[in-house]
């Protein structure tokens, strides 16, 4: 097999490997069925000339072990040597992650890019979920506190106290007429501040696009990674030749 860069030794491996497990399961049953595997050979002699003539039996073998073995060794063996070709790839692939001009990562193997790309996935769908500040309210970043703080608002706090309204002026004949109504008094006043841990949306928008970029970034890198041409590895051979398939 001449040299492959990886990506298409990747696509190569997907084939091999339904070929070559197919060819391996086939093994397994077919060892298990004994009958096809024992033949017979039977002929007949009388005694004498004048005794009965009877035709030959024979039962031929279908199976043979050594036969099915050597005929698995090389599905499978293409299939090791693909993988251990694959892998051997793998350690030498590497690419760099250059965001707008500049490298964030360098010489990154093409496993990590490849996890790295799915994780990332993660980050984005985690962004999307961040909470942020209701853009009804002013806010202003805190030192102390650590957070984002609105201004100070005040609000009164009021009682009702009853009072006394009268009607008509008491006489020597009648008593004054007098109406009870509750009167609402400030009694105190509060003085508010909000304070929030969640991050303003053009925070949010930001770091998305941040993540979108580096993601975006990882995947040339992987893709430039899966063009390293990597040379033949051959193990499926070595392997069948100790078994004696």
């Amino acid at each position: 097999m001449a040299d492959l860069k990886l990506n298409q030794l990747i696509a190569l491996e997907k084939g091999a490997k339904a070929t070559g497990e197919g060819a391996l399961t086939r093994l397994y049953h077919e060892v298990q069925k004994t009958g096809p595997m024992s033949g017979i050979s039977r002929t007949y002699k009388p005694l004498d000339d004048e005794g009965d003539q009877l035709p030959s039996e024979a039962t031929k073998l279908q199976l043979r072990v050594k036969e099915l073995l050597r005929g698995t060794a090389e599905p499978v063996g293409r299939l090791l040597d693909l993988t251990a070709t694959k892998d051997a790839g793998n350690q030498i692939a590497t690419a760099n992650v250059v965001v707008d001009g500049v490298t964030v990562l360098s010489y990154v193997p093409v496993t990590t890019l490849l996890a790295l790309e799915k994780k990332l996935v993660d980050f984005a769908t985690v962004i999307s979920k961040l909470p942020t500040l209701d853009p009804a309210e002013e806010w202003t970043w805190d030192d102390a506190t650590n957070s984002y703080r609105t201004p100070v608002t005040e609000t009164v706090r009021t009682k009702k106290i009853p009072r006394n309204h009268v009607l008509a002026q008491a006489t020597d004949k009648h008593p004054a007429q007098v109406q009870m109504y509750n009167e609402d008094v400030i009694v105190g006043r509060w003085s508010t501040t909000k304070y929030s841990g969640a991050i303003l949306e053009t925070e949010r928008l930001a770091l998305a696009g941040k993540v979108a970029k580096l993601a975006a970034a990882v995947k040339v890198a992987r893709e430039e990674a899966n063009v390293t041409t990597v040379p033949d590895v051959k193990i499926g051979a070595a392997i069948f030749e100790y078994l004696g398939w």
